[in-house]
């Protein structure tokens, strides 16, 4: 996958989706950080996904938006939605993400909720399985994304175009209902 420089992005803009506060014992006393995970995405398909850690949150927030600058990928949208039915998996958090008539939202809650408003996702569903942890359930977003193809894309790998693609699974509907009988 080709890597999305975000300076051609002049859109992108940054939530930020967890804090986490971590102490560390030592023999002075405890030293305090944050660990900061953060969503970049422009609205228009471009989203990425980064963890910044830092003694201080500006500075762990800075370091996540370089982090998610850094993840950038491409997600493709078809009419308002996701092109197809996909689930990931990352660690023991599961994300399944459904297509979605016009109209119905983005279904979905926490860092995966996120993730698609950042995307520029209109109408999906999703479905946080497993474990509800957000770092992990961004990570399995971002794989669902990254699996994520056209029917022009898979009809390339296929070497069709993507008429042929798009007709054939109707012309094999018909063919199958003619062999079992149930044509009209």
């Amino acid at each position: 996958m080709a890597r999305i420089n975000p300076d051609a992005l002049p859109n992108l803009e940054g939530r930020v989706v967890r804090t986490n506060k971590v102490q560390k014992t030592n023999k002075g006393g405890r030293t305090m950080s944050w660990s900061i995970l953060v969503v970049m995405g422009d609205g228009n398909g471009h989203v990425g996904a980064g963890i910044g850690k830092a003694r201080a949150i500006p500075d762990a927030v800075r370091k996540g938006e370089e982090d998610a600058k850094k993840n950038l990928i491409k997600v493709p949208i078809v009419n308002g939605t996701i092109p197809h039915e996909v689930l990931a998996m990352h660690g023991a958090s599961e994300v399944l993400l459904k297509p979605a008539a016009a109209g119905t939202g983005v279904v979905a809650g926490g860092a995966v909720r996120v993730l698609l408003e950042a995307a520029g996702v209109h109408d999906v569903l999703a479905k946080s399985i497993g474990s509800n942890n957000p770092v992990n359930n961004a990570w399995a977003t971002m794989k669902a994304f990254a699996q994520l193809k056209t029917v022009d894309e898979y009809a390339a790998l296929r070497g069709k175009s993507a008429d042929e693609v798009r007709r054939g699974s109707a012309e094999n509907a018909v063919a199958v209902k003619e062999e079992s009988g149930d044509g009209a």
